[in-house]
């Protein structure tokens, strides 16, 4: 979940450059002379100004890319170029996988981006143990996936279990839908891509239901019956629309509500069992 030291380099070094241009052009830092000792000199916080710089005036970035001091390549040109597509704000990182870290924006954004480290993988920097973990960031496109630009910072808020439950619905609502934001080349399509080869449970399912329909059970079988037979029969309805070409959602709604009322007979019936 992070950069090859290569694009690491890459990234940091056009950062660094665009950094001092504008730090140039807004005569901030006069004392930092040439990329190198801003580079190296230069504190966090001074940074973080030259930082925000870049991002409240992106003309300057625009004239970088036109003037190109750096004498840089049309492939590097075109990386700065795409920063200009930046997205700024605060985020919740809410778990570290393998292939980037999610961070989910505050507020009404609906969005869940997958992140890469640049030099550091996230879990390298925080513990699973701190998630979620509220940061102010920016994140930027490169080379077809999505990045920090090296600085963030963090919060040290404590969330209920309710907050941390409603991230984690918010993730795995973006993840079953195919919405995590992996680049800002493209968007993600609105839905999962379906298996090449997705076996077709249909026959078997219905099957299954013509078997279900001998399940009966009167007044003189015991009470757990009729209660436990409903729930398999109104389970495989469930079963059929779920796995249909095209399921309807309005129908599943409907036939998972007959299972719920069919387990919750089954759960009276089973209360009222004496020992």
């Amino acid at each position: 979940m992070k950069l090859s030291r290569e694009d690491a380099d890459l990234f940091f070094r056009l950062m660094w450059e665009l950094q001092f241009f504008v730090k140039e052009k807004l005569g901030m830092l006069p004392e930092y002379r040439d990329v190198a000792s801003y580079q190296n000199d230069c504190n966090f916080e001074e940074k973080a100004q030259v930082r925000d710089a870049v991002y409240d005036n992106l003309h300057l970035l625009k004239q970088f890319v036109q003037e190109n001091p750096q004498g840089l390549s049309p492939e590097e040109l075109a990386i700065v170029s795409s920063w200009q597509w930046f997205v700024r704000g605060e985020f919740f990182i809410e778990r570290l996988l393998k292939k980037y870290a999610i961070f989910i924006p505050m507020g009404e954004d609906k969005q869940v981006y997958g992140v890469l480290g640049l030099y550091q993988s996230l879990d390298e920097m925080i513990h699973p143990s701190q998630l979620p973990r509220a940061v102010k960031a920016v994140l930027l496109p490169f080379k077809g996936k999505i990045i920090y630009d090296g600085l963030f910072h963090g919060y040290n808020v404590y969330f209920g279990s309710h907050y941390t439950a409603d991230l984690k619905e918010r993730y795995l609502v973006a993840k079953q839908n195919n919405r995590i934001v992996e680049s800002f080349d493209a968007a993600p399509a609105s839905k999962p891509a379906k298996p090449k080869v997705l076996h077709d449970w249909q026959p078997q399912i219905r099957s299954l239901q013509e078997q279900a329909k001998a399940l009966k059970a009167g007044n003189d079988y015991p009470a757990l019956y009729a209660p436990a037979f409903a729930l398999v029969k109104a389970s495989l309805d469930f079963a059929e629309g779920a796995t249909a070409a095209e399921p309807d959602l309005d129908a599943l709604y409907k036939v998972l509500r007959k299972v719920e009322s069919a387990m919750r007979k089954t759960y009276k019936v089973l209360d009222r069992e004496e020992n």
